[in-house]
């Protein structure tokens, strides 16, 4: 079920399908794994393009503007439950959106500093801590050496370095918080039904990032062109992506799906290329290479 999904096939009254139902039928035809790499490029275009934005709005304002237009979209097709929700639901789904907030955050203020091949692969540190953490096979060591050898080509060494240390900070702690993703994102699962728990998220989320987003992007928020790029942002980072990767869970193995997302940061640097003309030296190709391998070395253990 992707997360556009409802119940009633037809919309009432029209006697016309429902959007999700069309989408649905659409993402049937299309292979799981195609869907998977559907969505992990629509993630990287939605990062170039608010990298884009960084010219007129700090990062900060553009957080918000992708995490509002996401929260719009979700919540218009997929409205939470508050109505008999226990205070440890409520702990779930606070926890949740804030982790995201700040999770967006920290990745957009990392994406500021370094390219986006660099952040992502920052980033992706997360996801691979709580791969090794869950398998922990001795054999797991060697995939955390490789990750930290491909840190350790990133670091800005030497005075003539191009990467920032604030940005490589950033990163790290946007990986840390989509760690923290990871786990609430199964925690909110059990807690609320469908993908209610995300819809619940995001509106938590832009109301936690509201007051830093607004006061910092001022006046130039309320442009018509930024808002809809701000509104595309949010499409292509948060609500198509996550749509395309239910729908792929529904049709393949989690390890297979695992095994393709380990292949972001490479394509966050092509998009990096192609679109930001962000041009990564043999050096930092390297870096990416080592992680991405230790992350579907760490996947392919966990799958036996």
């Amino acid at each position: 079920m992707t997360a556009f999904a409802l119940d009633d096939p037809l919309d009432r009254g029209s006697g016309l399908p429902r959007p999700g139902n069309v989408l649905r039928a659409a993402s049937d035809s299309i292979p799981p794994s195609s869907l998977v790499l559907l969505a992990i490029f629509s993630v990287q275009l939605g990062a170039g393009l608010a990298k884009e934005l960084f010219a007129v709005l700090p990062p900060s304002a553009v957080v918000f503007l992708r995490i509002a237009g996401g929260a719009l979209v979700m919540g218009a097709f997929i409205r939470p439950r508050l109505k008999g929700l226990a205070w440890r639901d409520w702990a779930v789904g606070i926890g949740f959106g804030v982790t995201l907030a700040v999770m967006n955050l920290s990745f957009y203020e990392a994406l500021s500093r370094l390219p986006m091949g660099i952040a992502v692969a920052i980033e992706f540190l997360g996801p691979l801590g709580v791969a090794v953490a869950a398998s922990r096979r001795r054999i797991d060591l060697l995939w955390v050496g490789l990750a930290g050898a491909g840190v350790v080509l990133l670091a800005p060494w030497g005075e003539s370095a191009s990467v920032s240390w604030a940005g490589i900070g950033f990163a790290m702690v946007a990986g840390a918080c989509w760690a923290g993703y990871i786990l609430l994102s199964a925690a909110a699962g059990q807690r609320f039904p469908g993908t209610s728990g995300l819809s619940f998220a995001m509106i938590v989320s832009a109301v936690v990032i509201a007051p830093v987003g607004v006061t910092t992007g001022g006046a130039d928020l309320l442009q018509p062109e930024l808002l809809l790029i701000g509104l595309g942002v949010g499409l292509l980072s948060s609500v198509i992506p996550y749509s395309l990767e239910l729908q792929a869970l529904r049709r393949m193995p989690k390890h297979a799906f695992g095994i393709l997302m380990s292949l972001e940061p490479a394509v966050a640097a092509l998009i990096g290329v192609l679109l930001l003309a962000e041009i990564l030296n043999v050096q930092q190709w390297a870096a990416i290479v080592c992680i991405v391998a230790a992350s579907l070395g760490s996947i392919k253990k966990a799958k036996k």
